[in-house]
């Protein structure tokens, strides 16, 4: 077994250990983001991380009411002419703490006087060093280069850290539910043998998703593409409709997420035209009928949650398909564990 496969199926006792431990530093933090009265959210992140800031976005604005905006780091580094950060609180979301751009956006917020906060796998380091607010996301040792725990451990934190500030008992109910459905996802294993075998020769693809798992389709396109080498274009629906949807052809693969809520009407009715248009359809869904080529993933959780087990869906097929094409996700071509971006 491969370390990104291990670390997979470590997934629902990382996230049992977060729902045991984070309570402290996530009131913390909430509380001083509550005290601060913020016009909204800056949020700091690169690679897996960006994607749970996207999926921070859809759940701080829709259950908080807090406008958020996505950082440019590159403005704090590169450009040397950051924003006025002053009405703002930062998050910043990074399993290592180490990008220098991301710590910088930290750094010059708390210049500023903004309340800082960091998500980080690595409580000693330089971002942690950094932010006023500390909350680990106690995933332990990632060895594998793709990220797969600290990616659902930064979804959970994000999802505590909205229940902090604003308290809701059946979404609490919910989070406690967590656990068992990413074990609910590892049992779809074998379900997706078909959908391996489908994409084994695609050297192209398209993963689409809306809502919250815009996230999950920016993420499941990115692990594709580092640990099974295919080019895969992550969108919206609603910007595939806009454009791209053009490159549809006979037999083109198209990977569609979808969870029952506001977005799953309009997920059915473009699956529907993807299949006019001919292309190779593979459906992720909770919906008990996904599709020809479709895996069914039960959840039982509100759709907010579902990026999480959605999340480990995707990962399963991209370790299934790093097997059945050779490659070695563990050590993907060119890549290291830690990237340091400016």
């Amino acid at each position: 077994m491969t370390l990104f496969r291990e670390e997979i199926g470590q997934q629902p006792e990382v996230a049992e250990r977060v729902l045991a431990s984070a309570a402290g530093p996530v009131a913390e933090a909430a509380a001083a983001i509550a005290a601060a009265e913020p016009a909204g959210l800056i949020i700091a992140a690169r690679g897996s991380s960006d994607h749970a800031a996207v999926y921070a976005k859809y759940l701080f604005e829709a259950r908080n009411g807090l406008p958020v905006a996505l950082a440019a780091p590159s403005l704090f580094t590169l450009y040397r002419r950051p924003p006025d950060l002053r009405r703002f609180c930062v998050l910043a979301i990074s399993q290592a703490g180490a990008s220098t751009d991301v710590v910088e956006v930290v750094a010059e917020a708390r210049r500023q006087g903004s309340v800082t906060v960091a998500i980080t796998n690595d409580p000693a380091s330089p971002l942690a060093g950094e932010a006023a607010f500390v909350v680990p996301m106690g995933a332990g040792a990632e060895r594998s280069v793709p990220a797969t725990k600290t990616y659902t451990a930064s979804l959970l934190l994000v999802a505590l850290l909205s229940r902090a500030l604003r308290p809701d008992a059946a979404f609490a109910s919910a989070l406690a539910g967590v656990p068992d459905a990413l074990r609910a996802a590892l049992a779809v294993e074998g379900a997706l043998e078909p959908v391996v075998a489908a994409l084994r020769g695609a050297s192209r693809l398209a993963v689409l998703g809306r809502g919250y798992n815009l996230a999950t389709a920016l993420e499941v396109g990115l692990k594709l593409m580092e640990a099974a080498y295919v080019v895969a274009e992550a969108r919206s629906v609603a910007d595939f409709l806009h454009g791209p949807i053009a490159i549809i052809e006979d037999d083109f693969p198209v990977l569609v997420l979808e969870a029952a809520g506001p977005t799953a009407g309009e997920m059915a009715v473009l699956s529907d035209e993807l299949r006019r248009r001919r292309a190779r359809v593979v459906t992720v869904s909770d919906r008990p009928a996904p599709g020809p080529l479709g895996v069914r993933l039960a959840t039982g959780l509100p759709e907010e949650l579902t990026p999480l087990p959605f999340a480990v869906a995707g990962q399963l097929l991209t370790a299934g398909l790093a097997a059945a094409r050779g490659i070695d996700p563990d050590r993907p071509r060119g890549l290291r564990k830690v990237t340091i971006s400016r």
